[in-house]
């Protein structure tokens, strides 16, 4: 069997990380989220992919060029423009088989679950339980058969919700044709499903039980928590000077020095060739890009820093993203828990969006530079390319491009 997997889309409220990048390629444990989903992908035994880009495809493809690095065959169609998932699905049925699972690229499901789609021996759909199903649409069920999504529902019939994962048949292809443009302005899988429904198919409805979806910023924290906690192991590629701590499952990278008075608790990975210490805390749960030095008296706790980023002198650095081609300048701290320990609020698109966390730092773009003594509160969002002057205060939304003094 095949996969069609969707990886066209821009990923805008997890800005300011995508204005470079395509959703799908952000890291969870330094591996973007479509590396993982490949994986388990080929775990599962499906080897022929389809991969269907757009909005900075040319991260996609030099990235995985033909697949044949992780054993897969990968093809790729280009959606010049971003008009839904059915949109998507139509562009690539040139290359489709009889049968094929289409999935999210955005989402990570595992072998098992992939598997179990797969041997459905009629088409399907996998459900998920979550805890906030109001926020999603809703999956109504009958005798086992996928009957209808109801959008984001104010009191959800259940806690079901589409997780984005499909074993079609190519009859669905002449539905995908006829299928009109929704209120949202797209063509979408499940205005196409119902069509199918219509004439008499049926959808089995399929729970599955892992999958990890990535809607905003702190979902990569939420995902890469997640992960690491369930298969984290130990290895250590690089040099660990003597007088240096690793506690727990912890990850050292080819060329990296973790020099003396370093103290790192695992779960953690630090990629290749990063410079660490002496003299630094680092705690469960972070994940170090390649290329990266962390300093003297630096804390870092439960974040993701991307690539070739510095945080060299007397920083605190907690529940984080912070982009690549970052230098924090000396005494830089990012704050991460309320004075009232109440759930964290951020600027998403002009809308304030409550996390539902209590720790949430900051989401800092790439090439971000601040002076020393800066300090950046709970729940702010820095665009890439910014320039924070020293001791300033910053918080909310930072424009890209802007210069704090």
């Amino acid at each position: 069997m095949q996969a069609v997997v969707l990886a066209a889309g821009e990923g805008t409220r997890m800005r300011p990380l995508t204005y470079t990048r395509p959703k799908v390629m952000l890291p969870v444990l330094n591996k973007p989220i479509l590396e993982h989903l490949f994986n388990e992908l080929k775990s599962a035994g499906i080897e022929d992919i389809v991969c269907v880009v757009g909005y900075r495809d040319d991260r996609v493809r030099e990235y995985f060029k033909d697949g044949r690095d992780w054993g897969i065959r990968v093809r790729y169609v280009t959606q010049r423009k971003q008009l839904g998932t059915a949109d998507a699905l139509k562009s690539s049925s040139y290359l489709l088989e009889d049968e094929f699972l289409m999935l999210n690229g955005d989402s990570i499901i595992s072998r098992k679950d992939i598997k179990k789609i797969a041997r459905s021996k009629r088409m399907a759909v996998g459900v998920v339980k979550v805890e906030n199903p109001e926020d999603f649409g809703v999956v109504e069920i009958k005798k086992g058969n996928f009957v209808r999504i109801i959008e984001k529902p104010e009191k959800p019939p259940s806690n079901l919700i589409n997780a984005g994962i499909y074993h079609f048949h190519r009859d669905i292809i002449r539905y995908v044709k006829r299928t009109p443009i929704s209120v949202r302005g797209e063509y979408e899988i499940t205005d196409s499903i119902q069509l199918l429904l219509q004439d008499g198919y049926k959808l089995k409805a399929k729970e599955i039980d892992t999958w990890i979806d990535v809607g905003y910023p702190w979902d990569l924290l939420n995902a890469s928590e997640r992960i690491l906690n369930s298969t984290a192991g130990n290895r250590v590629d690089g040099e660990v000077e003597e007088g240096a701590v690793l506690k727990g499952n912890v990850v050292v990278g080819e060329g990296t020095v973790i020099r003396s008075g370093s103290y790192i608790i695992g779960p953690a990975i630090i990629g290749k060739d990063c410079d660490i210490g002496p003299n630094c805390f680092i705690r469960p749960c972070t994940t170090i890009g390649d290329g990266c030095r962390v300093g003297n008296g630096v804390e870092i706790k439960n974040s993701i820093i991307m690539s070739n980023t510095k945080i060299p002198h007397l920083n605190y650095v907690g529940d984080s993203i912070i982009g690549e081609n970052c230098n924090i300048g000396a005494g830089t701290s990012i704050a991460n828990l309320r004075l009232d320990k109440k759930e964290i609020f951020v600027s998403v698109k002009g809308k304030i969006v409550n996390t539902h966390r209590k720790k949430f730092g900051a989401v800092v773009g790439d090439n971000v530079m601040t002076g020393i003594n800066v300090s950046i509160n709970v729940g702010t969002m820095i665009g890439n390319n910014v320039f924070i002057g020293p001791a300033c205060r910053v918080e909310g939304y930072i424009e890209p491009g802007s210069m704090v003094f």
